[in-house]
C-alpha cells in the first residue's frame, strides 16, 4: 500500500469507531500507507421503518464497486448472506463480546424489571427471546444509532434497552451495561461482534494486504452462522439466532428459530471441522426446518 486508501464506512459513531480499528491494524502491518474515511449514509439510516428491505450496506458497497472507495468496513451481522458479486469480504477482524445487554433506566436486571416495563428493541430476534423470558414485559421499537437509544433510556421515553455488548465496548461506553444476557437463552445475531473489511473482487493486490487481518476462526464461526440463515432463507424479519465457536479444533454451532412473540422455538446444535463451516450451517438448518421450524416460519407476519 502506498497511496490513500479510502475506505467506506456509515457515519455513525460506533461505525466510524469500527473503522478507526480496521484502519488502526492496517497502519500496523502497513506503517506507509494513508487512510481516509469516506461516510456513506445507507438505506437503513435514512429510513425508521423496519423491514427486510431494510439494508445498512447497500450504498456502501455500491462506492466500492464503482471505486468511489477502496475498501468498506461493515459490522457482518448487517451483511446480507448474498453480497454483490463485484465485493468480497477480504478480511473479518477477531470477535469481539458476541453477547447481547441490557441498559435499564432503574431496575438492576431482567428479573427486577416490573410487568409492563417497556423495553426498547427493533429486532425480531431479541423481541422474540425477551417475551419468552418475560411475557409480562412490552417491547416498544426504538431505532437509531447507539447515542439515540442510550438517550432514550436516560430520557425515560423506555425503561430499558437491549444492545450489542461490543458496540458499547467499542465506543467506550461499557459502564452503561446493566446486565449481559446469557447467550445460551439469548443466541445473538448472526456475525454479532465480527466486523467485515470488503475489497473490490478484481483488486487482488489490495484485497491480498487486506486478508494480513483475517482471524481464521472468526471466519470460520461467522461463515457457518451466515450459512445457517441462507439455509432457513432468514433475513432481518426472522427471529433467529445464531453463534458458532471453536473448541478443542472443532467448530460448534448453536441456532435457533422463533416464533415472533416468542411462544414457540426451536433449537439445535452441530459440530464439524472449521474448513467445513458452510456445511455446518447448512446441516443444522435442515435440523432445525425439519423438527418444527419449518413451520414456524410459515406462520411469520408476512410484509
Amino acid at each position: 500500500m502506498s497511496e490513500t486508501i479510502r475506505v467506506g464506512t456509515r457515519g455513525s459513531v460506533l461505525a466510524l469507531r469500527q473503522t478507526e480499528i480496521v484502519v488502526t491494524a492496517l497502519r500496523r502491518r502497513f506503517p506507509g500507507s494513508e487512510f481516509r474515511a469516506v461516510p456513506i449514509v445507507t438505506q437503513g439510516d435514512r429510513t425508521k421503518r423496519r423491514s427486510r428491505d431494510l439494508d445498512f450496506t447497500d450504498a456502501i458497497d455500491r462506492a466500492l464497486e464503482a471505486g468511489e472507495v477502496d475498501i468498506a468496513v461493515h459490522s457482518t451481522k448487517d451483511l446480507p448472506v448474498r453480497p454483490m458479486r463485484q465485493v468480497r469480504v477480504a478480511a473479518f477482524l477477531p470477535r469481539g463480546d458476541p453477547r447481547d445487554c441490557l441498559v435499564l433506566r432503574e431496575a438492576s436486571g431482567l428479573r427486577d424489571l416490573p410487568p409492563g416495563a417497556r423495553i426498547g428493541s427493533s429486532s425480531p430476534r431479541r423481541r422474540a427471546q425477551l417475551l419468552r423470558a418475560r411475557n409480562d414485559l412490552a417491547v416498544v421499537e426504538i431505532r437509531g444509532n447507539v447515542d439515540t437509544r442510550l438517550s432514550q433510556v436516560r430520557s425515560g421515553a423506555v425503561d430499558g434497552a437491549i444492545l450489542a455488548a461490543a458496540g458499547l465496548s467499542r465506543i467506550g461506553r461499557w459502564a452503561e451495561v446493566t446486565e449481559f444476557l446469557d447467550r445460551r437463552a439469548f443466541l445473538p445475531a448472526p456475525g454479532q461482534g465480527a466486523l467485515a473489511v470488503e475489497t473490490r473482487a478484481s483488486d487482488r493486490a489490495l484485497a491480498s494486504q487486506v486478508a494480513a487481518l483475517d482471524h481464521s476462526p472468526t471466519r470460520a464461526a461467522v461463515g457457518a452462522e451466515r450459512a445457517f440463515v441462507e439455509g432457513v432463507g432468514g433475513n432481518c424479519d426472522t427471529p433467529l439466532g445464531a453463534l458458532a465457536r471453536l473448541s478443542r479444533g472443532e467448530l460448534v454451532l448453536r441456532a435457533e428459530l422463533l416464533s415472533p412473540e416468542g411462544r414457540r422455538s426451536v433449537r439445535g446444535e452441530r459440530r464439524g471441522a472449521a474448513a467445513s463451516a458452510a456445511a455446518v450451517g447448512r446441516a443444522l438448518a435442515r435440523d432445525l426446518l425439519a423438527a418444527g421450524g419449518a413451520e414456524i416460519l410459515a406462520r411469520r407476519p408476512r410484509g
